[in-house]
Formats: structure tokens, sequence, C-alpha cells
């Protein structure tokens, strides 16, 4: 046909950092209106990447809502102090889904192989000094759950 357009080129990924999240035993909170919500303490990390360094402080958590026995939806705030002293304040939503099993796995503390769960995420950083370029990007995070951390590979939208 003729005014078949080629299909669009998907927009480049920069790798910006891995983020590795410390986290406590989750507080299981029960069911809040029609699903089950658990919050999870963020208690440090690092924060390595080309051209960023820094550390996760120990503050803010992780609240979960569980859709099912398959899929949980993932609000995430916390903070990172670069290794210039300025402040990120990270804001990240996202989605993790994997079997029945691995879900109970991962709620048990249990290690999953990271294969088998999808994890992807958006985080919004904030940031001023240096950093406030971070606020006029999209990021997008690819993440693993581990017994005592989290670890999401962020990626800058080019």
């Amino acid at each position: 046909m003729p005014n078949e357009r080629p299909s669009p080129e998907p927009p480049d990924l920069r790798f910006f950092a891995r983020f590795t999240i410390r986290v406590a035993t989750p507080v299981e909170t029960g069911t809040i209106g029609s699903a089950r919500h658990r919050i999870i303490h963020i208690t440090g990390g690092a924060v390595e990447g080309p051209a960023i360094r820094g550390e996760v402080l120990p503050a803010g958590a992780d609240f979960q809502v569980i859709r099912s026995d398959t899929t949980t939806d993932l609000l995430a705030k916390y903070a990172i102090r670069t290794d210039d002293d300025e402040v990120i304040i990270v804001e990240n939503a996202g989605v993790r889904t994997a079997s029945p099993a691995d879900v109970e796995r991962i709620a048990a503390g249990k290690p999953v192989d990271p294969e088998r769960v999808y994890f992807r995420c958006v985080p919004r950083l904030t940031a001023s000094g240096s950093w406030s370029w971070l606020e006029d990007r999209v990021f997008i995070g690819a993440g693993q759950r581990f017994p005592d951390r989290v670890q999401v590979d962020v990626f800058e939208v080019l």
C-alpha cells in the first residue's frame, strides 16, 4: 500500500548506573482495599555507573501491591548521595511477575533465577546542582530481586 510507513525505530538506550539497594525483611500489611500490600524498608546500598558513584541512603521504602499470585506492583522511594555530595531522590514505579512458585520463593527470602522473573521499572530522578539534568530525562530499569537486595540496571532513554 502506498500509505504504509515503515515501523518506527525504537529509541536508543545508554547505561546510566547499577543501583544495588539493600532491603529489610518485608512488612506484610495485609489486604487493604482489594489487594494485599507490603512495605519493604531500604537499608542502604550503592550506585555505580560510568559517570556516577554514590550510596543509597538508609531511608525510604518499597510499597508493594500484590495483584495476584504472579504479579506485584512496585513503588519505591529513596535517596542517593553521590560521591560529589549531591542528593538524588529516586521514585521508582515498576512491575514484577513470575510463576506462583517463584513468587512464593521471593516472598520467603529465597533465591530465584533472575531469568525467570520479569522485573521492569521507570525510575524518576530528581536532583539539583550538577545532577539537575536528570529531571529532564526518561530512564528505564531492569531489576533483579535477591534475598537481601534489589539490583536495578538503569538506562537513559536517548
